[in-house]
């Protein structure tokens, strides 16, 4: 998939050499091989797509890897926070990583994406660095919106990522959107990803009607198991195909936020511990992949966990670059806010002196 340009091959782990195993490198086979998406697709207005989906060894393989990329990295990013490296708001990614795997494998980097503040990992997924989203969580000048965006605010626009936004509020703006989407048949996919809780809130206590895939009314909608990285992409194929030729589809992916809403809430409070281990025990999206390795013989638990200790080198030694990169310049505060050749300027010999020039 596209997200694996930034992941680099690992060699491949040997078993121990015995009578029974052979060592044998880890699966890089195109290999095709057809696997039952978990459940089924629940379908309003259209016809749902097979549960039958398409896949590699290869593919299987860069899916593990990006989640538990992106889950090491959101783990870090925990870390990170509590020592007050990272300030202001923080909203973490964790067990909701399928989603963004597997969206992208569906489209290409020639497809356009919006989305909100829970946005690590789309970045990682556009084909984000690790040093670059590091250096942006710490508000370093080296991060992908110069420091200046953080958490909430990631940005690739190279790869046609417009960024992560504030969404508080916004529901009329969505619905305005699917309208005029709908009128115009623009080819538009809006996700929504159900992580069952709004803040705190749960979803049964704040929504008469929690079937989210039929909220856009005349508009088609599909429900996706959001745990299921294959479902997710077997979903995300059928939406461009049907939005490219129909206009637009409204996706719900029902997935699991571990993590609180953000680092200030400890995520505890509005729901049991058990109900959280519960869902890591029997929906978790990289658990579920491995199993589908192992069932297919692609590599070996040693040769996972191999793979696992590198992503973690990977890891930290992002971390210890994006931490010798320089603050932005005190003038940085006042770029990017108008129109070039308009705006606050900083002048002087030292450039600390600013000007203001309005239209």
């Amino acid at each position: 998939m596209a997200a694996a340009a930034l992941l680099r091959r690992l060699p491949a782990a040997r078993a121990p050499a015995t009578a029974f195993m052979a060592a044998r490198p880890i699966s890089d086979s195109t290999a095709t091989l057809t696997i039952e998406t978990s459940i089924p697709f629940t379908a309003h207005l259209v016809d749902p797509p097979s549960r039958d989906v398409t896949t590699t060894p290869a593919e299987l393989m860069t899916f593990f890897r990006d989640m538990s990329l992106m889950r090491r990295m959101e783990i870090a990013a925990d870390s990170l926070y509590k020592a007050k490296l990272i300030r202001g708001f923080c909203h973490l990614y964790d067990g909701q990583e399928a989603v963004a795997v597997g969206m992208e494998a569906a489209i290409t980097r020639s497809d356009s994406i919006i989305t909100a503040y829970r946005d690590h990992c789309t970045y990682l997924a556009r084909g984000g660095d690790l040093v670059s989203a590091f250096a942006e969580l710490m508000g370093r000048e080296g991060g992908c919106s110069r420091g200046k965006g953080g958490s909430m605010h990631f940005y690739k626009k190279d790869a046609n990522f417009y960024g992560g936004h504030g969404i508080v509020g916004a529901q009329g703006q969505l619905f305005e959107a699917l309208n005029i989407s709908a009128l115009w048949k623009l080819p538009a996919i809006l996700v929504c990803e159900n992580n069952h809780y709004g803040m705190g809130t749960a979803e049964w206590r704040a929504a008469k009607s929690p079937a989210y895939y039929k909220r856009g009314d005349y508009v088609p909608g599909l429900k996706v198991d959001g745990m299921d990285v294959l479902a997710v992409k077997q979903a995300c194929k059928f939406a461009k195909d049907h939005a490219v030729a129909n206009g637009p589809i409204v996706l719900e992916m029902d997935t699991y936020r571990y993590h609180g809403h953000s680092m200030s809430d400890p995520g505890s409070t509005y729901r049991t511990r058990d109900e959280i281990s519960g869902v890591r025990q029997e929906r978790d999206p990289i658990e579920r992949v491995r199993k589908l390795i192992y069932a297919h013989d692609l590599a070996t638990a040693a040769e996972l966990k191999d793979m696992e200790k590198e992503i973690r080198k990977d890891v930290d030694a992002a971390i210890a670059k994006a931490k010798e990169i320089s603050m932005p310049d005190t003038s940085e505060l006042f770029t990017n806010v108008y129109k070039k050749g308009y705006g606050v300027e900083s002048f002087g010999p030292d450039r600390k002196e600013m000007r203001a020039t309005l239209p």
